[in-house]
């Protein structure tokens, strides 16, 4: 993976990556302009009743449907469309970074929102921790480059299914991102539509999302020096390290996806906490596709012919997700 990504960040030239920044700030402006228009016509009205335009009074009365309606036609449509120009989908995995943050402050400043002051500041805190963490590691995988690549996932999508990638990536790419984003972020509008004295399991639920940002951090940290250090021996034309089996990474083979579930997971608690449990959906899925995903970097693991042997030991010995000792081999060795 690091030499396809510097293979292809050095085909970058300084004005393709000025060109894709710009797409990257300008692109969810219409809905951020949208909104900051009802805002300013709820705010000259005064009050729901005296919305006299039936469109903003269909937004201040259905804040989740709106959310959903902004996602489809700024996030799906637009990017769909941004991404087929481009010939590459790059801009939807910088937004999974960005779209929380988004989101947590729509609903915090929505005109229905009702909440507990204190816990909306905490969940917002968090949010934006989480956010900084994640962009900052995705920019220092794609080497501070904007639209380096897009996601080897769909980039083999492309390949298998040829010239009918570009309306087959609308729902593969995009609709399937909104059911996951949508649905994690929900514990975010339960925070700001339930007014309900902050307690113990909120401190839990903050402390679960804080454990689950410091091992991503900590993991992807590692992961990133391990792949830059195999990029300096492939450079000096000495042997590549096969696999990374310190850290984090003694204990779990995907320390990072373990802390990024952590994260959603600590989020549903607060949701939980609040008498909506149904929350949780959106944290279930996102563990179910982080398993799919799981299966689909391991099978290309093994493809690699210099790492297949050294890490089919490490995945005997070696936690999934959950951090916990080595597996012993002495048994497995008598056997045979």
């Amino acid at each position: 993976m690091a030499t396809t990504a510097s293979d292809i960040s050095s085909t970058r030239t300084p004005v393709s990556n000025f060109r894709n920044a710009m797409i990257a700030f300008i692109a969810p402006l219409p809905s951020i302009l949208f909104y900051i228009s009802f805002l300013r016509h709820f705010s000259a009205a005064g009050n729901a009743d005296s919305l006299t335009s039936p469109l903003w009074s269909w937004c201040y009365h259905h804040p989740l449907f709106l959310a959903n309606i902004l996602f489809f036609l700024n996030v799906n449509l637009l990017f769909w469309i941004l991404g087929i120009l481009q010939s590459s989908h790059w801009m939807i995995d910088l937004y999974w970074t960005v779209i929380p943050v988004l989101l947590v402050h729509y609903y915090s400043t929505h005109p229905l929102a009702d909440c507990n002051a204190w816990r909306s500041r905490l969940v917002i805190f968090l949010t934006w921790v989480w956010s900084v963490r994640l962009t900052h590691s995705y920019f220092r995988r794609e080497k501070w480059q904007w639209g380096a690549r897009e996601d080897w996932r769909f980039s083999d999508m492309g390949q298998q299914y040829g010239k009918n990638w570009w309306w087959i990536s609308f729902f593969a790419v995009y609709t399937s991102q909104q059911v996951f984003l949508m649905g994690i972020c929900l514990p975010l509008y339960v925070v700001h539509s339930i007014d309900k004295q902050m307690n113990i399991w909120d401190l839990v639920a903050a402390l679960v999302c804080l454990a689950g940002v410091t091992v991503a951090y900590f993991s992807d940290t590692q992961l990133h020096d391990f792949v830059s250090r195999n990029g300096q021996l492939k450079e000096l034309g000495q042997p590549l390290v096969p696999n990374l089996d310190s850290g984090l990474w003694f204990y779990s083979r995907h320390p990072n996806y373990f802390g990024e579930q952590l994260w959603w997971w600590g989020l549903a608690i607060f949701a939980w906490n609040m008498g909506c449990g149904w929350a949780f959906f959106g944290a279930l899925v996102n563990s179910l596709c982080l398993a799919y995903v799981t299966i689909l970097v391991e099978e290309r693991m093994m493809k690699q012919q210099y790492r297949a042997e050294a890490y089919k030991q490490y995945q005997q010995k070696t936690s999934v997700w959950i951090p916990w000792f080595k597996k012993s081999m002495a048994g497995k060795e008598k056997q045979k």
